[in-house]
């Protein structure tokens, strides 16, 4: 990012912020994809908050922005595993931000398998929740009670050129993979599974570069919209995988089970727009295959008269070429500010909550302000 992008970010940051001053400030931890132009979104956030903690995703950390950010802030390593107990988010939490109130920042839903029993033993108050993805989403609505509020940008409007672009991105970077092997996608039929946001437009966009689509989605409204767009919609997921050369997984939850992959036709390639243990059931996989790396960011799984291909170990295959989106990428970040303010007030009852409308408004007219000069 050149000098004059940097300032013109940090400026529509600091006004964002000052059109969202929360009443008084709450400590915070953050989970975010570290990407190269992250630290003006993690200074905003400081901005606002008493940033505690920075816990980068861990299959998205670029190396120059870590080291910016942990400059002047705490940068913890993130696992899964350190939010799955009570007992170790306690201990963690409160190494942190004993006594304090809390606001957690949250992609992916790493904080909800723990966040009741936080919520009750916590010394401190514990604000709320803000998510950013459809994954973390479904896994705070999946709880049986949520103990306090989250705010969810997910399904914001704001979100969809977003989504549109990572639809994009996935698209060629899953073909500068395959190109790296001398593979093309024409000639390659290719099975979308999961037809939310990011899935329509991975199909729209292959379908125009030529390639054959077919979609399999458990939601039977999404089967309807993924007919009416002239898809062909699979029957079940066994029957689709077998005649795919192309797989892209993009549910947000469980696309592929151990089970499946045995299904996969020989030589076929397996992609996805998220994090593997979101994705694939890597774990279930038979212990008959061997994995071989077999070119830049892709693993062939071969075992007695079958193979299949993985695209960067099954992680995200946009991460491979940086997953920029350009910056659409602000209008979600300014929202997630505007539900730091939501949450500081204190007047949100548990459950889920999304940014008012007059909110989203007022960020996409600053945002214009400045990218659409």
């Amino acid at each position: 990012m050149e000098a004059f992008e940097r300032a013109r970010l940090d400026a529509y940051f600091a006004r964002i912020a000052a059109q969202f001053t929360p009443d008084e400030q709450t400590a915070s931890f953050l989970i975010t994809h570290l990407l190269a132009e992250r630290p003006a979104f993690v200074r905003a956030v400081a901005a606002m908050t008493r940033l505690t903690a920075v816990l980068p995703k861990p299959k998205s950390v670029h190396p120059a922005a870590k080291r910016e950010v942990a400059q002047t802030h705490m940068v913890d390593t993130l696992t899964r595993e350190m939010f799955a107990q009570a007992d170790d988010a306690l201990d963690y939490l409160e190494s942190r931000a004993a006594d304090q109130t809390v606001a957690l920042l949250d992609v992916g839903g790493y904080f909800a398998p723990s966040l009741a029993e936080v919520h009750s033993r916590f010394t401190g108050r514990l604000a709320g929740v803000i998510e950013d993805t459809e994954n973390g989403h479904r896994r705070y609505e999946d709880l049986d009670k949520l103990p306090c509020p989250v705010i969810s940008v997910a399904r914001s409007p704001l979100k969809d050129p977003e989504d549109f672009l990572v639809g994009q991105s996935v698209v060629f970077s899953t073909e500068a993979v395959m190109r790296g092997r001398g593979d093309i996608l024409p000639g390659r039929p290719a099975l979308v599974i999961g037809f939310g946001k990011l899935g329509s437009s991975i199909a729209r966009l292959l379908h125009a570069k030529g390639v054959q689509i077919t979609v399999f989605d458990i939601d039977p409204v999404r089967r309807t919209q993924a007919l009416s767009r002239g898809f062909t919609v699979a029957r079940d997921r066994e029957t689709a995988l077998t005649g795919a050369g192309l797989v892209l997984c993009a549910t947000g939850a469980i696309s592929l089970r151990g089970e499946d992959f045995s299904h996969l036709r020989n030589g076929a390639y397996v992609a996805t727009v998220t994090s593997s243990e979101d994705e694939l059931d890597l774990a279930g996989l038979p212990d008959v295959y061997t994995r071989t790396q077999v070119g830049d960011h892709v693993t062939r799984y071969q075992t007695t008269g079958h193979y299949f291909y993985l695209a960067n170990g099954g992680n995200a295959v946009n991460f491979v070429h940086g997953a920029g989106v350009g910056p659409f990428i602000f209008l979600v970040q300014a929202e997630i500010l505007a539900a730091i303010r939501m949450l500081t007030r204190g007047d949100l009852a548990p459950g889920i909550h999304e940014v008012p409308a007059p909110d989203r408004e007022a960020i996409a007219a600053t945002w214009l302000s400045y990218f659409n000069r």
